[in-house]
């Protein structure tokens, strides 16, 4: 896709970072140095008053357990571009080698109730070498175990992953959850001498990943003997409530039987609040959230009404791909009305904090560049507690010089997308814009809105707010069943209201029914005036004092104009973004880190003419376009130098600048080009 274009070999570099802004965060070492996370309100706090804000990534599978050597040196090189939070997940892959069982494959596990002596010191170092260098752990407590007949579990082999949806309900698999978290949470560190309970470097928890008991998906997988077990428990439970038993087999899979939907939410929320209350029983002290899913929508939430924060995993993705097809997801979120944000701001509730602990547009997306400051811009707007990619990467092999490189074939576990294209740690399109992210999330650069909006419900089935439903037919409600949510997160801080739920002092009730934004709208602006995007065109702007950017299809904007600052970019595509790497603003900065990517690829690697197919991955090193660009600012500060940087951190050359009556001008992609340029102070 890059062949007719200029292009700048620029890999970033799996031990390093190009540019190193752990600096700016230098006095938020070691992780838990303002005391544990708690929670206020919609708020992560720490226990001294500090906001508690994160950008971060997610480790998968075998990344949990690298050497110590690599521990220290990831850890580095993650302070370096900014992010402060690491999600353990998938630590009980049974594809993974290693995993938190089995460090080496080969001997036949009878059971999943041990956790490996040597996985557990590599994850017990790692905690370490975190925690010293500010980045705090999210814990994944069940994700894809595979329980097994030592385990006490039933016809173990036709199990899910998780065993979803049986672990919500079953008691012997409830029991060996746990005593998991038992075996996790009472673990000695040898390294940071504390338990894992007591050791604040640990931010937050879920009790499962993407797995509830109340959507027709997560059903779908329910096998014998667990099918029937849950139906009984239906019909035990209708009977108690003096109704008619249900005609036998059960549609366990409904999600239009309002009936059946409240029995599963009861279960649901049985689940949580007993696993909540175990984890504190052990000492947990840190927010606890129950799922990551947002299927079963209203019944999802209101089972959590009772955990310390939701969480949501937005992705913008074509799931249909198989590895056959080839097929590539070329659209572009900044040209959908709402591009993944309505299904979070209606699980988020409106009194408790919100977090992402997955999100993604993946290679070989081209335009996937632009979701990085939208979505760092947007959690900042909507005063979220944070987010984490998914994923850093699936393992730690060294001198990785190309984007998805494949672990194995073409799967893991016979999933396709585990194959190498959620792997971000040296992309140039997405982390390399991590830098500007974690500025944005963690220092504030882009303002919370003043004005909260929680929007209140009843119920939940579409029949409880409106019993004139299409064809006689209910269904969960979801964020469809609220115009009001549709575009809004871009424009106004919102959340939603469960009757029941207390009403946070601060936020203001709005009709659901009542749009925010019109429904032919094109131009999505904050309250405050710093975020902008037009589907229409493809563009979108922040402008701070501290972070400005540009990105989308720029080359048809034409000339830019933000407050003290001017772009012009030739390039049909790109992002680029300034921050002040100094407590001033940019136009009182003598530090600055400009950012300029866009389409970013491997070398040789082959499409269709439309793109939309993909007929090799090609090689190393990473190709980045050049962004060719003139930039204008205005400054109080003279004597700047425009250093061209490569991906090793070296100064290339200069770009000539021009300053005249408070403006310095340059234009980048010329003789020295790179994604990155510091503009300094001499």
């Amino acid at each position: 896709m890059l062949n007719k274009v200029r292009t700048v070999s620029y890999t970033l570099p799996w031990d390093d970072a190009p540019v190193d802004i752990s600096f700016v965060f230098e006095n938020e070492k070691p992780a838990g140095i303002h005391g544990f996370v708690t929670q206020k309100e919609d708020k992560f706090v720490f226990e001294d008053g500090t906001a508690a804000r994160f950008w971060g990534t997610n480790f998968n599978s075998a990344a949990n357990f690298p050497s110590h050597e690599y521990s220290d040196m990831v850890a580095k090189r993650l302070a370096k571009f900014g992010l402060n939070l690491v999600r353990f997940h998938q630590l009980d892959g049974d594809w993974s080698n290693p995993n938190i069982f089995q460090f080496t494959k080969g001997r036949r596990l009878n059971d999943t109730m041990s956790l490996d002596p040597e996985s557990m010191d590599r994850l017990d170092y790692l905690i370490y070498a975190l925690k010293k260098e500010g980045i705090y752990v999210y814990m994944d407590m069940l994700t894809y175990r595979r329980f097994r007949t030592g385990d006490g579990a039933r016809s173990p082999e036709d199990l899910a992953d998780g065993a979803r949806p049986a672990s919500n309900f079953d008691p012997v698999l409830i029991q060996r959850q746990k005593e998991f978290c038992s075996q996790i949470w009472e673990r000695y560190n040898p390294y940071t001498k504390l338990k894992y309970c007591d050791d604040p470097v640990f931010a937050m928890m879920e009790i499962v990943n993407e797995n509830e008991l109340l959507s027709n998906y997560s059903c779908k997988f329910l096998t014998e003997p667990y099918r029937t077990e849950l139906e009984d428990m239906y019909q035990e439970w209708r009977q108690k409530k003096g109704l008619a038993p249900e005609t036998v087999p059960v549609d366990l899979a409904s999600e239009s039987n309002a009936e059946l939907m409240r029995f599963k939410m009861e279960v649901q929320t049985r689940y949580f609040e007993d696993m909540y209350s175990y984890m504190r029983k052990i000492g947990v002290r840190i927010p606890i959230a129950g799922t990551t899913w947002k299927f079963g929508f209203a019944a999802s939430q209101q089972s959590q009404t009772k955990m310390d924060f939701m969480d949501v995993h937005p992705y913008h993705y074509n799931w249909g791909w198989k590895p056959e097809m080839k097929l590539v997801d070329n659209r572009s979120m900044l040209a959908h009305f709402d591009p993944w944000y309505n299904a979070g701001s209606f699980m988020r509730l409106a009194n408790k904090p919100f977090f992402i602990s997955e999100w993604d547009v993946p290679w070989p997306n081209p335009w996937r560049a632009e979701c990085v400051l939208n979505l760092a811009a947007v959690s900042a707007l909507q005063g979220w507690g944070g987010t984490a990619i998914h994923t850093y990467r699936y393992d730690c092999r060294p001198n990785v010089d190309m984007i998805a490189e494949p672990i194995t074939g073409d799967a893991l576990a016979g999933v396709p997308y585990r194959s190498g294209v959620f792997d971000t740690f040296n992309d140039p399109a997405k982390f390399g814009l991590f830098y500007h992210a974690a500025l944005i999330m963690r220092r504030g650069d882009v303002a919370e809105s003043q004005r909260f909006l929680a929007v209140p419900y009843k119920g939940i089935m579409a029949s409880d707010c409106n019993a004139d439903l299409p064809d006689g037919k209910d269904h969960i409600l979801c964020q469809d069943d609220f115009p009001a949510l549709d575009g809004a997160a871009e424009v106004v801080k919102i959340g939603t209201l469960p009757e029941g739920v207390a009403k946070p002092a601060h936020a203001e009730l709005h009709d659901g029914s009542e749009r925010i934004v019109a429904k032919d709208a094109v131009e999505f602006v904050s309250e405050s005036g710093e975020l902008y995007r037009n589907s229409a065109r493809k563009v979108a702007y922040i402008d701070t004092a501290r972070t400005k950017a540009a990105y989308g299809f720029l080359g048809a904007a034409g000339e830019i104009k933000l407050k003290n600052l001017k772009i012009k970019c030739e390039n049909p595509f790109a992002v680029i973004a300034l921050s002040s790497l100094s407590d001033a603003p940019l136009a009182d900065s003598d530090n600055i880190l400009l950012t300029a990517v866009g389409r970013a690829d491997n070398t040789d690697t082959v499409y269709n003419n439309e793109g939309t197919v993909q007929y090799s991955k090609g090689h190393g090193p990473v190709q980045a376009e050049v962004i060719t660009a003139d930039i204008e600012l205005e400054s109080s500060q003279t004597g700047f130098h425009v250093e061209a940087i490569t991906s090793h951190g070296m100064h290339v050359g200069r770009t000539e600048v021009t300053e005249k009556e408070g403006k310095v001008s340059f234009r980048i992609g010329g003789t020295f080009a790179s994604i990155y340029y510091l503009i300094q102070k001499m």
